[in-house]
């Protein structure tokens, strides 16, 4: 039964080898999809190109969709999974950086390296935005320290936020992402734009 490393089942060096191996999976699909494009991934917030969502929406729900099943066949153990802890301030306060740096670089820390790694000179400088911020973030960290821990609320899934079977919201969540692919594909025909 999984996780895998919490049971002891694999060693910490395997775990590690395993986290590699789908890490260079995970830039290779990146790569393949496009995602090292800055045109692509800003297209996004600009309704001309919606695969950013279509794609990790889909991993989303297979993902969730996977978990389900593998804790429905005694595959996995949930209560093991680990969950972030959630300080809804920071969160908020990072989700709104981040996104502002998403438009306007064109990346997120991840497909910025996938880029960097086939030579995009423009995902160097977001990473040394990336650096920059790091260091800010770090230095400064007393005098934000107090805003960084607001609002603590555990480790709580959207489930148990809701009060609903997890099953439940699985099906909510399938049927919001068709919703968000039918908006995605009427974006794409409302604001078209030419090849890039």
């Amino acid at each position: 039964m999984g996780p895998l490393i919490v049971n002891e089942i694999i060693s910490p060096n395997t775990n590690l080898l395993i986290a590699m191996l789908i890490g260079i999976g995970f830039g290779f699909v990146l790569e393949s999809s496009g995602f090292s494009s800055s045109r692509k991934l800003a297209g996004m917030f600009y309704g001309y190109d919606t695969t950013v969502l279509k794609v990790f929406f889909t991993a989303a729900i297979t993902a969730m969709i996977g978990m389900l099943f593998f804790s429905l066949f005694g595959w996995i153990d949930l209560s093991y999974v680990y969950v972030n802890p959630t300080y809804l301030t920071s969160a908020m306060v990072g989700g709104a950086v981040m996104g502002a740096g998403f438009i306007i670089g064109g990346f997120c820390p991840g497909t910025a390296f996938c880029a960097l790694s086939i030579g995009k000179l423009d995902a160097l400088a977001f990473i040394g935005g990336l650096v920059l911020g790091i260091i800010f973030f770090t230095e400064g960290y007393p005098m934000w320290e107090d805003l960084y821990k607001a609002n603590f609320m555990g480790t709580p899934t959207m489930n148990e936020l809701l009060d609903i079977p997890r099953g439940i919201f699985a099906l909510g969540l399938i049927l919001a992402a068709f919703a968000m692919f039918w908006v995605g594909e009427w974006a794409e025909k409302k604001f078209p734009r030419e090849e890039y």
